[in-house]
Parts: C-alpha cells; structure tokens; sequence
C-alpha cells in the first residue's frame, strides 16, 4: 500500500523542535510508518525553486495537512498573508483532511489569532503543550482517520462482545418494554410475546449466547456492574463557577433509556417553569427556562455518542448563567462545529447503540438534533447554545440572566473532574435524596395526569410529555402505574383510543 503524505505547516523558528520531533516520530513508529510519510521543509535540499513553490507543491501532493499554530504569525508576503496560512487555504481549496494543533499560550500575535479562529470556524482542533503531548495527540488522531478510512479495521465498542456478561445479565422486562414502544413508534416487527433471545438476534445485539456492550447498555439489569463509567453524573451550583458548597450532586445508575429520564427530570426540576392561562385551551401549557426537547436530545448525544473505553462519565452541569453537557467523545472526521447547526451527514460513534435507541424513539432524524436543539434556544428568546470540542464534547446552553441574592458570593474554585465529594456522601445523596424526590414527583405527575384525562380523554403521551414538563417515558411509567392500581383505563387502541378515568 502507498503511504499517505504528511505536509506539517507551521513558523519554522517557533516550532523547530516540535516539527523535527513529530517528523522523527512518524518516520520510525513501527505503525504509523507503515502507513504515512511525512515531509518538513528542513529536509529538502538546496534547489533553485522559490520556499512558497515548493511549500504549495507540496501541500498538493499531500493526504494530510497537520498545521502547528502558536505564538507567532510568521513572514507576511505583499499581501501580508504569512506562508502557514497561504498553505492552510490551499489544504482547504484541495478539499485535504486538515488536523491542527494549537499550543498552549498565554498571549498570541493578532493574526495568529485569528488564524485559529478561522480554522476553528473549519474544523475540529487539538491542544498541546510540547512535543511530548503533540505526539500524544497526532498519534490518536491519525490512528482515528485509518479507522475512518477503513485502512485498519477496529471493532467498535459497542458490537464487541462483553466477556463478563451473559444472556442471564439482560432483563427480559425491558426487553419486552422496548418492543412494545418501539412498534408503536417505529413499526418494530416483533411483539411481547417473541423470545427475548430472537430480538436480541435481530438487533444484532448476542451471538451464541455471548452478548454485546451495546446490549449491556440498553437492556442490562446492572449495566454498571460490568461498564462502570457509563454512569451519568449531575451536578447543580449556586454560582457561574464549578465551586462548594454543591447544592446537589447525583450519580445515576441505569441502562441508557433510565439514565436518559433521570438526567433530563434532574435539570427540568431545578430551572424556572410558567404556566399559561386557559384562554385558548382547557390544558394550560408549562413553559419552561430551557427547553424540554433540545434538553433532551443533548443528554441522548451524550449518552448514546459518547466514547464508553473512556475513563470519564458524561457530565451534567447546571450553573445559575448555564447548563454544560459533558460528553467524553469527539466529532467523526469532517464534521464541524458549524455543521452541526444545519442538516448533516450521521456517523454515529455506536451505531448498534444508536439503532435501538432510534426505533425506541429517544432519536429522532439523523443529522437533525443539533439544529433542533439550536432553534428551540432561538425560539425562546435564549442566546445561541455553544457547541465545543476539546478533551470532551460540550454543549452549553445559556439561561436567561436574573437577579440573585447570590451574586458576588465567593466560593473556592475545584476543577469539573476532581469534585470532591465521597463516595459515601455520593451514595447517600444518589439512593436517599433521589429516591425521596423520584417519589414525591410520581405521585405528583400521577395526579395531574388524571386531571389532565378528567378534561381531555383524548390526550396523547407527547401532550402529557409537553404539559407536564417530563419525558414521554416518565408519562408513560405513571400511566402504567395508575393502570396497574385501576385509577386509569383504555379503551381502544393505542392510535385512536382514549383514556377512562375509573371513579372509586
């Protein structure tokens, strides 16, 4: 197989070590050197050829284009344009796949600056602090694009078998739960009484009686037990900073579907919720700060994108200016931030995740959520939510400002990662306060969902789901239970029926 071509870019005087250091590197790694070759300008003998020519020659024979930027914005030509940058247009105009490493500093030149911002605006970046870290990063990134070209095969997590975990690890109950919502939300050919095993088959999820991650994750009755960082972590603070004292702090347990309902009921029940008048309906509306659908979807990307042979958990982060969504995963080559806030191509990281959770009905059009989550902010008069890629993915949603008699109040600053809470005090918070707030917000919903009936026996889950200000699984749950009890009845089918209220 032909090598693929390298181009590193960069001021050359700044980045003299780092440049000698990652050709070294590339040209004696026992993998990458089967796979690329490298070129620095330092390397090219004495020719009577302009450095610009050869520079732009170069880059057009190039696969790669690695662009090192830091202090300096380099030589500026008669047009003032420096050659790193005049190389990175030129990548760009030739459609190349750009990776760019930006070191850490504390002040740059302006058109430095704004070189970065531009590339930003382009593409995806990564952070270095010296020729140690830069190696670290190169090498995971080029790692990521033979993957991505299909030059080395990788299993993908979420289809490799779990060798702890058996068929005796999976809840038939929730099995049964999902075929039934998702042939009422995607047509699912099975029904409740298929085998369990058969689903699993046709989902590709177990193959002689050995069972995958992504099985484990969706339908396990511990899935903690075997992947214990799929954990979601919940976190409220009085302030803008991530600082004691900490209100509330949850670590939820649970398969992705439960994870998914206690995350979004967490946020949902500690931001600021209206309630509209009756005037034009007899159900009145519940409006809340941020919106329950883009809430929503950014916990299902968290949770169903992220990277699972990661260390870390995904991060919810309600602050009083903004709630942070931390999702330790990164963009599919070729997808930008700017893209994600129109239409556009989905590469899901776990895809024998994502099918399931698609006919479950928690995603809804590929390629769609992230501009869902961008208009519904809009919609609400709130401020563009932030989307950002670094160690992690973030998105950011911005509350609307506010008074507080808490303003100005000095807390000491912890870092996101290192919240130092015990993991008793943790446990005590997650079963007791979870437990005792879980209840009292059922029996809550259960009765507004009679009333709700009382007045509108034609009410649907997703109206329920809207008025209540909870997800439509939430609904769902609570309705089964005033079922159970004989609060509540159906009659008809799920598509064209309606509610009873059974008086006692």
């Amino acid at each position: 197989m032909q090598r693929k071509r390298i181009f590193i870019s960069s001021v050359q005087s700044e980045f003299a070590v780092e440049r000698q250091a990652l050709f070294d590197y590339l040209t004696t790694d026992a993998l990458l050197g089967k796979f690329f070759e490298p070129f620095i300008f330092e390397n090219v003998p004495a020719i009577a050829v302009t450095p610009s020519t050869v520079f732009l020659q170069e880059v057009e024979r190039s696969d790669i284009y690695i662009g090192l930027f830091g202090e300096q914005y380099g030589f500026e030509d008669k047009d003032g344009v420096s050659p790193t940058e005049r190389e990175y247009d030129y990548a760009t105009a030739l459609h190349k796949t750009r990776l760019i490493y930006i070191k850490n500093i504390a002040k740059r030149e302006e058109k430095e600056s704004f070189l970065i911002k531009k590339a930003e605006r382009e593409i995806v970046r990564k952070s270095f602090n010296d020729a140690d870290g830069l190696k670290i990063e190169v090498y995971a990134s080029l790692i990521r694009y033979l993957e991505e070209k299909e030059i080395i095969h990788v299993f993908p997590f979420d289809a490799s078998f779990n060798q702890r975990a058996t068929l005796d690890d999976i809840d038939e109950n929730k099995v049964k739960n999902f075929v039934s919502r998702a042939r009422i939300k995607r047509n699912f050919p099975f029904d409740e009484n298929s085998d369990f095993k058969t689903i699993l088959t046709h989902l590709n999820l177990t193959v002689d009686d050995k069972v995958t991650n992504a099985a484990i994750l969706l339908f396990g009755k511990k899935p903690q037990k075997f992947l214990i960082t799929s954990s979601v972590k919940c976190c409220q603070f009085y302030g803008n900073e991530t600082a004691r004292p900490i209100p509330s702090y949850h670590i939820y347990d649970g398969d992705v579907f439960e994870l998914i309902d206690q995350a979004v009921s967490f946020v949902m029940s500690r931001i600021d919720a209206t309630v509209s008048g009756r005037d034009e309906s007899i159900l009145a509306d519940v409006v809340s700060e941020l919106p329950l659908l883009a809430v929503t979807e950014a916990i299902v990307n968290a949770i169903c994108h992220r990277d699972y042979t990661s260390n870390a958990s995904v991060q919810v982060m309600l602050y009083k200016n903004r709630l942070e969504i931390w999702n330790p995963g990164q963009l599919p080559y070729g997808l930008t931030i700017e893209m994600l806030k129109s239409t556009h191509p989905s590469r899901p990281a776990n895809p024998l995740l994502a099918r399931p959770m698609y006919l479950y009905g928690s995603i809804e059009n590929v390629g769609t959520g992230t501009e869902m989550i961008v208009r519904q902010c809009l919609d609400l008069q709130l401020r563009e939510p932030d989307f950002k890629q670094d160690i992690d993915f973030i998105t950011t949603f911005w509350r609307k400002e506010k008074d507080s008699e808490m303003e100005g109040h000095e807390y000491n600053y912890i870092e996101k990662e290192k919240i130092n809470i015990t993991e008793n005090d943790a446990e005590k918070t997650t079963l007791k306060s979870s437990e005792k707030s879980s209840e009292k917000s059922s029996e809550k919903s259960s009765e507004k969902i009679i009333n709700i009936v009382k007045d509108n026996p034609f009410v649907t889950i997703e109206e329920l789901s809207r008025i209540l200000n909870i997800t439509t699984r939430s609904v769902e749950k609570n309705l089964s239970k005033l079922k159970m009890k004989g609060f509540i009845d159906r009659i008809g089918p799920d598509k064209g029926g309606y509610w009873q209220v059974i008086i006692k």
